[in-house]
């Protein structure tokens, strides 16, 4: 049984102003696994004028002194690496190989893309006779969600504290305790007393505090799309940035050729990955409709292939997040089904011989790109295939959503590959698999605004100053 009862405020381990606790739930039992304080407005108030008393001085310090804190934290991180695995495999049901693969693999590759960055960044550069500089934007409240927990969190934290911003994150209530591990490498990495805090709780609280604080200059949220949009609503009033990243219905067009059986059984597996919960995941399926019965023959036999189980076991899948989760992912299946939609794969209820947990069956449909399971983000693992009779009608299909994240091309014909990534309107365009730390992550339309990751990732913490006559002219 855990316990993660203290904060993490002006380097220190300390009480909540007022002591109120949370269960923790592991997904996979439906039990107990800890408890976590609950923050208030008060705490809040503390963490904020520990990220305001260290700003001055923190903004100031060299790119070398930023490294060096870097640099420590990779050294902690690397020492915790197992704990971290342990901790997201407790807290949100990822199978061990994945919570201690990737998950942990990406806050890793975050913070060597920081350092990166950061070894190379030009915070300065004359423009004629004006000097630009691009200095840090104040304190920075981060809100981050449970699908990833490292990723989501990593990719916040490193770039803000390199470009010399101040922090409090605020983490997910669903998954609170591998942001507590995180806060404890911090803090054994030295990083200087203010620079960093974290308080867990609810958004609604935590949350609306950091984002009504006339001292927080700003925020940067992943979540879904309404509480993004209040968000926004709430920051209005003390004019702070607000960088939101938000939710997908994104786009996988295969295109028709000798490959396309084993990109359509690559995509049905990849889509389960996770249990479905990645905001960028290519929950559309689109590919021509002269082989439709060959892709759906495919998906079926690649979705079944999915082995579903106990996250301390050799299982591909794990559970969901939370029962709330399995219950909302069960109406959009069930809503699928009444909506007329085929059901190609999966379907309602756990998988076989799974009584209890968060478990839901991998499942695939067949639609229209026009019923709800279309258009909705369901957030679990839940694959819509479509069908398209030319290359113009599966890029107008793509297209044809509120949401602008990401979108995906597979095919042998690069060019062809290269020529509709350029027609996607989305943020995030992958073409035939590909990965780059250093590639800007974010979407179009209802998905959010601003970039993350890499040197875009560094911008979203920075203003931008002109001094004028700097270097006047001989």
């Amino acid at each position: 049984m855990r316990e993660y009862l203290q904060f993490f405020i002006d380097g220190q381990w300390v009480d909540p102003v007022t002591p109120v606790t949370a269960d923790v739930i592991n997904p996979a039992t439906e039990e107990v696994s800890g408890q976590i304080s609950l923050g208030s407005a008060d705490d809040v108030e503390k963490a904020v004028a520990a990220a305001r008393r260290a700003f001055p001085s923190w903004s100031q310090t060299t790119r070398a002194q930023r490294l060096d804190v870097l640099k420590s934290i990779q050294a902690e991180y690397e020492k915790r690496l197992p704990d971290l695995g342990d901790a997201i495999r407790e807290e949100m049901g990822a199978p061990a190989s994945l919570a201690g693969g990737f998950h942990v693999g990406l806050g890793a590759g975050h913070l060597q893309a920081a350092i990166e960055v950061l070894e190379e960044f030009a915070f300065e550069e004359v423009k004629g006779t004006t000097l630009v500089l691009k200095e840090a934007i104040g304190v920075c409240g981060l809100i981050t969600p449970w699908n990833w927990p490292m990723n989501q969190t990593c990719v916040k934290i490193f770039p803000a504290l390199a470009t010399g911003c101040t922090t409090i994150l605020k983490p997910p209530q669903l998954a609170p305790y591998s942001a507590h591990i995180l806060s404890e490498i911090l803090d054994a990495a030295g990083v200087p007393a203010g620079v960093y805090n974290m308080i867990q709780g609810s958004g609604r609280k935590i949350g609306t505090a950091l984002t009504t604080h006339e001292d927080v200059d700003m925020i940067s949220f992943t979540g879904s799309e309404p509480v993004g949009i209040q968000i926004q609503k709430d920051a209005a009033d003390t004019v702070k940035r607000v960088g939101l990243e938000l939710g997908g219905k994104s786009p996988w067009i295969v295109l028709d050729d000798e490959d396309l059986a084993k990109n359509v059984a690559a995509v049905t597996v990849g889509m389960m990955g996770n249990s479905g919960q990645t905001c960028s995941a290519g929950s559309r399926l689109i590919v021509p409709n002269a082989r439709m019965d060959e892709a759906k023959a495919v998906a079926k036999e690649a979705c079944e292939s999915v082995t579903v189980g106990d996250p301390n076991g050799n299982f591909a899948m794990g559970p969901v997040v939370s029962m709330d989760q399995f219950k909302d992912i069960q109406r959009y299946i069930q809503l699928g089904i009444d909506e007329g939609a085929e059901l190609i794969a999966g379907g309602s209820g756990r998988p076989e011989g799974l009584d209890k947990g968060a478990y839901v069956r991998p499942t695939v449909f067949l639609s229209n790109n026009q019923r709800t399971i279309d258009r909705d983000e369901i957030f679990g693992p839940v694959l819509v295939m479509s069908g398209y009779d030319d290359i113009d009608q599966a890029v107008d299909m793509a297209n044809d959503t509120t949401f602008g994240l990401a979108g995906y091309v597979n095919g042998k014909d690069v060019e062809q590959c290269r020529a509709i990534g350029r027609r996607i309107r989305a943020g995030w365009i992958n073409l035939n698999d590909g990965f780059d730390f250093h590639a800007p992550f974010g979407g179009y339309k209802r998905s959010g605004n601003g970039r993350e990751w890499g040197e875009h990732g560094f911008e979203e913490y920075l203003e931008v100053k002109a001094i004028l006559n700097y270097a006047p002219a001989d």
